[in-house]
């Protein structure tokens, strides 16, 4: 597998944002690995076609750690307008807010003038819990709960169900949880954003001089200092953790050979009782499962939107007794390597026939995909051409209907009855008066 440049991967995320190859209706389709993994929840998805191809406990709340910036990111950039050139002077009142915290920090330094730009590289890049307070309170304009607010208000307007934020930065609170799945949707969203994905897949950054670095802590992405974590395809995003509370958190992407996937996995044990730390399960999950995604998966077409995949009966149409059915859309999805499309079950929704006239692209019916009993999609099915109505055809056809139908037929029946007893009555009448007519005589000579 090549290593894919970060060209690529800008124009990959750009085009997720609004291109997918399966349609509004695609379903998930996720599949079984083969390894096991040690983070409590897990969610995995090809960003080229927006399909969950892995899930381990999506909806189980879990605390996020530090991957709240991503939120506190979206946050800030949506709520100013220009962000390398706005300057927010550091109030060490806000910085003394994290005193006893344990806290990860940028190393902020009280009364310092920085841009929301090189603010957002503190965010993002070292986790500096100091970053969040100051980009929080400079935008709920000195009340940070005002800016929490606005997390969880975009939360809610992202489709986050089980998603509620107490603080910017990440630290442990009772009512401060999301899942996997909604941080998912938050990540996907801020890949959106300016600088975002820039900001988050760098290693080191010297935007506050040379003489105060700013160094990942996402071993995943740092080639010099990753050690057996670092992974050549991964891109970002954030790493989280607040001990035992909230285990090892990462979220992710990775870039190859074209595929793009993204990986949020929570909750992997962080200590042993001695008090020993584990590996970061995290990252090992998530480098894991993009091996198997890469090693494994492939996009496969379906459906072209020019294939003509039925065919139906055609009525009151001169010299043309069938129409020829194409999807409206082509349609791809993630499958296993090895299988092959004619494997794939279609189940068709369509009428008996139609009706001339029809225009090209008029919608006829639906085709439902599935595999191994999992429904893939329903694509709408649409006419190939337009094809006029025959209006001879058509009054032939209402003849025939006519003396075919019911109550024709019981008229018809009605008025052979009704002309018979007329006949029957015409005959008797006609007797009786022959019968009741006199007798001429005659004289004999």
């Amino acid at each position: 597998m090549k290593k894919p440049t970060a060209f690529l991967l800008a124009v990959v995320i750009m085009l997720c944002s609004f291109f997918a190859f399966g349609s509004a209706n695609a379903k998930a389709a996720e599949f079984n690995i083969n390894f096991n993994t040690s983070c409590r929840s897990i969610y995995l998805e090809n960003l080229d076609t927006g399909l969950t191809v892995y899930t381990k406990d999506p909806h189980s709340r879990c605390y996020p750690a530090s991957t709240t910036k991503i939120m506190t990111y979206i946050i800030t950039v949506e709520s100013i307008d220009d962000l390398k050139n706005t300057t927010v002077t550091v109030k060490p009142a806000v910085l003394d807010k994290l005193n006893g915290t344990g806290s990860s920090i940028a190393g902020l330094k009280d009364n310092e003038k920085l841009t929301i730009y090189q603010l957002l590289h503190c965010l993002m890049i070292p986790s500096g819990n100091d970053a969040a307070m100051v980009l929080a309170d400079y935008v709920g304009k000195g009340n940070i709960d005002s800016f929490v607010q606005k997390m969880n208000d975009k939360a809610k307007e992202l489709g986050c169900s089980s998603t509620h934020f107490s603080n910017p930065h990440g630290l442990n609170d009772p009512n401060h949880y999301t899942t996997v799945e909604d941080m998912a949707k938050i990540t996907k969203y801020a890949l959106k954003l300016p600088y975002f994905s820039d900001i988050s897949n760098t290693a080191v950054s010297d935007c506050l001089g040379e003489d105060r670095y700013l160094i990942t802590t996402n071993s995943m992405i740092d080639e010099v200092r990753g050690g057996d974590y670092y992974y050549p395809y991964a891109r970002g995003i954030k790493t989280g953790s607040t001990g035992n509370d909230s285990g090892y958190c990462l979220v992710s992407t990775a870039v190859c050979d074209g595929y793009t996937y993204l990986c949020v996995a929570f909750g992997a044990p962080y200590e042993d009782a001695n008090g020993e730390p584990y590996e970061n399960g995290a990252m090992i999950d998530s480098k894991n499962l993009y091996e198997w995604a890469f090693d494994n998966l492939q996009i496969k077409t379906l459906l072209d939107k020019n294939d003509l995949v039925k065919e139906i009966k055609l009525n009151y149409a001169w010299n043309k007794d069938t129409m020829q059915l194409t999807p409206a859309k082509s349609f791809s999805t993630i499958l296993p390597a090895e299988v092959d499309i004619s494997s794939i079950d279609r189940s068709f929704d369509i009428p008996d026939s139609i009706d001339a006239p029809i225009k090209e692209g008029d919608k006829v019916g639906k085709v439902t995909l599935s595999y191994a009993n999992k429904e893939l999609a329903t694509i709408d099915l649409i006419a190939s051409e337009s094809v006029d109505r025959s209006e001879l055809l058509t009054a032939l056809d209402g003849i025939k209907n006519l003396v075919t139908s019911g109550w024709f037929i019981v008229s018809v029946i009605i008025i052979a009855v009704l002309f018979i007893s007329y006949l029957i009555v015409i005959s008797i009448y006609n007797k009786r008066r022959k019968s009741k007519r006199p007798v001429k005589k005659y004289r004999k000579f």
